[in-house]
C-alpha cells in the first residue's frame, strides 16, 4: 500500500504510549491504587491514559474532593517517577527522534517534568529542547491547552502542526487544537486518527527545502 504524506512546519508529541512504552509502570501502579480505593482495577485501566493523574482519579471517584486527588495525584507521580522497571522506547522511537532533531518539535505530556524525565532517560530518548508537562497547564488533555501551548512555543499555528498520540483523551486534545493527529499503537486505531501506525517503524521523516516536514506513513 503506497505511503500517506502529511506536510506539517513543526510535530507536537505525546510521550508514553507514543514515544515511550510505559504501560509496565502505569498498569502496576494504577492497580495498586485502584484496588486500594475498592474500584475494579481493569475498569480504571480503562481511563487512566493519556490524562493527568488527578483528572483520572476524578472520573473514576466522582464525589471525592477534588483537593484529595491532587493530594493523591503527588503520591502516584513519586511512585511511577521512582519505578522505571520495564520502560523501553516504542519501535522505531529512537530513529524517529534521531530523524526529527533539527526540525520543529516539542514534547507534550501529561507527565510532570521529573516523570518526563526518568520515562525519556530509562527509554534513552533525547529529551525535546521544548516541552510541555504537567505543571504547564491547568487543565488535563483531552482539553487542548497543552498542545495550543506547544504550538506557541514553538511559533507556529495550530493547523500547521501535527500531533502523534496513543490514547484517547490525547487524540480528542490534539482534534479539539485543531491539529491532525497521528495515532500511534492500538488504543489509538479505533480512535479515527488522521493516520494511524502500530509504531514509529512506519515513519519516514524528510525534511523539505522549505523547511517543512513531510511525514511518510506506511499505515498498513
Amino acid at each position: 500500500m503506497p505511503a500517506t504524506v502529511l506536510t506539517a512546519s513543526a510535530l507536537l508529541l505525546d510521550m508514553d504510549g507514543t514515544l515511550v512504552n510505559s504501560d509496565a509502570v502505569v498498569e502496576r501502579c494504577w492497580r495498586r491504587w485502584a484496588t486500594d480505593h475498592g474500584l475494579d482495577p481493569e475498569e480504571a485501566l480503562k481511563v487512566v491514559h493519556g490524562r493527568q493523574g488527578y483528572a483520572t482519579m476524578a472520573v473514576l471517584l466522582p464525589d471525592r474532593p477534588m483537593e484529595e486527588n491532587y493530594a493523591d495525584n503527588r503520591v502516584m507521580l513519586a511512585r511511577e517517577t521512582a519505578d522505571v522497571d520495564g520502560v523501553v522506547p516504542v519501535g522505531g522511537a529512537p530513529a524517529f527522534m534521531a530523524a526529527i532533531a533539527g526540525l520543529p518539535h516539542t514534547l507534550v505530556t501529561s507527565a510532570d517534568s521529573a516523570l518526563a524525565a526518568a520515562r525519556m532517560g530509562a527509554a534513552a530518548l533525547p529529551m525535546p529542547a521544548v516541552r510541555v508537562t504537567a505543571e504547564q497547564v491547568s487543565a488535563s488533555k483531552p482539553d487542548p491547552e497543552g498542545f495550543l501551548k506547544g504550538a506557541a512555543e514553538l511559533g507556529f499555528a495550530a493547523a500547521d502542526c501535527i500531533v502523534f498520540e496513543d490514547s484517547e483523551a490525547g487524540i480528542a486534545a490534539g482534534r479539539a487544537a485543531g491539529m491532525r493527529v497521528v495515532g500511534v499503537g492500538p488504543r489509538a486505531a479505533a480512535l479515527a486518527p488522521d493516520a494511524h501506525v502500530d509504531d514509529l517503524t512506519r515513519i519516514r521523516v524528510e525534511a523539505a527545502e522549505d523547511g517543512t516536514i513531510r511525514l511518510h506513513i506506511a499505515e498498513h
